[in-house]
């Protein structure tokens, strides 16, 4: 399935401190990414909140660049989120408009696929069941800056060696007690009736377990797939809740 992405945020960053300035702001070990490698991550606020979704990809060995892409109503902000943190550092940022596609597979693939020049397909509605399989936050309604990584599964990207970064002292700390509240997973729900963002999901042992952010009908399988922030106690993969009455299964990101 190829997805269109030339309406992503693109900013291509340049400059003798791209490295250590990439690696101090964002989640991502940018030391560690090798030419043509890329990986996603997170911006995040001294709090360790996420305020910006973003894919950093190491451009070829002789261009001494890295492209940052985004969700298009990311693009500003997290622009502007570089522009604040490069005070007196050699970093230079260009906005890239070109046409850009991925590639997916599978959900699994929502994840690893690399963003590649060149213009894709129109929409297709199994992108939406691929993407909620997958686990992927759409910014604004998945996630936001009330949320942590780790509570998404942008938690597989963070690497606790990595050393400091802006938000890494809360993120680590939470980390170390294994204190996390709630976790974004994915619920397989019996029936296709709409499900509204912020319906709340139920559990034997806890009325208000948690409540959906996004959810699509998956035609295939004839009855809708979710994505809701479950509590600690009810996240468990396999694990039975109520959705609106509705019987639904708890799945780990990405199924």
């Amino acid at each position: 399935m190829i997805i269109d992405r030339s309406t992503w945020g693109r900013i291509r960053v340049t400059g003798g401190d791209r490295v250590r300035f990439l690696q101090g702001l964002t989640t991502v070990n940018v030391d560690k990414l090798a030419a043509g490698d890329h990986q996603w991550g997170a911006i995040l606020s001294p709090k360790g909140r996420v305020l910006s979704v973003i894919d950093v990809a190491a451009l070829a060995a002789d261009d001494e660049a890295f492209i940052l892409t985004c969700e298009p109503a990311l693009a500003d902000a997290t622009h502007q989120l570089l522009d604040r943190y490069a005070v007196m550092d050699d970093v230079v940022f260009e906005r890239v408009d070109a046409p850009l596609h991925q590639t997916w597979t599978d959900a699994a693939s929502v994840w690893t696929a690399p963003f590649v020049d060149g213009a894709g397909p129109g929409a297709d509605p199994m992108t939406e069941v691929l993407r909620i399989r997958a686990g992927f936050p759409v910014y604004g309604a998945d996630v936001d800056d009330d949320h942590f990584p780790f509570e998404t599964p942008l938690a597989k990207f963070l690497d606790y060696k990595k050393g400091c970064y802006v938000g890494q002292e809360p993120v680590f700390r939470v980390y170390a007690q294994g204190q996390a509240a709630r976790m974004l997973r994915g619920l397989a729900v019996e029936g296709t009736a709409p499900l509204a963002a912020g319906t709340v999901v139920a559990h034997a042992a806890k009325d208000k377990a948690g409540t959906i952010t996004s959810s699509i009908v998956d035609p295939a399988e004839g009855r809708t797939v979710a994505l809701a922030y479950l509590h600690r106690t009810t996240w468990d993969p396999g694990g039975s809740v109520t959705v609106d009455g509705r019987p639904a299964t708890v799945y780990e990101l990405p199924w």
